[in-house]
């Protein structure tokens, strides 16, 4: 073959185009690579974003936790700061009634303590669940006699052998009562 021949170009044509689509290949993987890098430096900055945010949200959880266990744990304190009154008042009652005959006074003092407990607790949402004469409510009263009366209405409570009390709309104890059958 010699220089000139219609085989050598062509040969050199299809090396030149070659060359042209490996220099492109090279080129794009090039940019590839540069797209990937920039990539990694965006995947590590979202990873060190969401560690800092997981870690931040931990934190938070046990603040969180740690304010509910003081709530918890202090919830009565106002209660007990008003009731250290009224122990002081009974223990006060008590030294008087050791060191005096006048038992007027005593009780009048025992009596004022007892108001004083009451409104406390009446303060805080105590109430007294009525039981007498009241239609019979088994979510409040608990039956423990049932007597038959034909002058009362049935299921009219008779007698209340212990109270019961409400904290608010919650029954914390229940009546103990005897109502009427017929």
């Amino acid at each position: 073959m010699s220089e000139g021949t219609p085989e050598k170009t062509r040969v050199q044509k299809s090396d030149k185009k070659r060359r042209e689509k490996t220099e492109k290949k090279k080129k794009g993987i090039k940019e590839l690579k540069k797209e990937l890098k920039e990539k990694d430096v965006q995947l590590n900055d979202y990873l060190t974003k969401l560690q800092y945010l997981q870690a931040e949200f931990e934190n938070y959880k046990k603040m969180v936790t740690k304010e509910k266990e003081n709530t918890i744990k202090f919830s009565n304190e106002e209660l007990i700061t008003e009731l250290i009154d009224v122990y002081e008042n009974l223990e006060r009652a008590i030294q008087t009634g050791k060191n005096t005959d006048d038992k007027d006074a005593l009780l009048e003092g025992v009596d004022m303590t007892f108001t004083q407990l009451k409104t406390l607790l009446q303060k805080h949402g105590l109430k007294e669940i009525k039981a007498v004469g009241q239609k019979f409510d088994p979510y409040k009263h608990e039956v423990l006699i049932k007597e038959e009366k034909k002058d009362v209405e049935e299921d009219t409570i008779l007698e209340e052998f212990q109270k019961g009390y409400m904290l608010k709309d919650k029954v914390i104890r229940y009546s103990k009562v005897k109502v009427s059958t017929r």
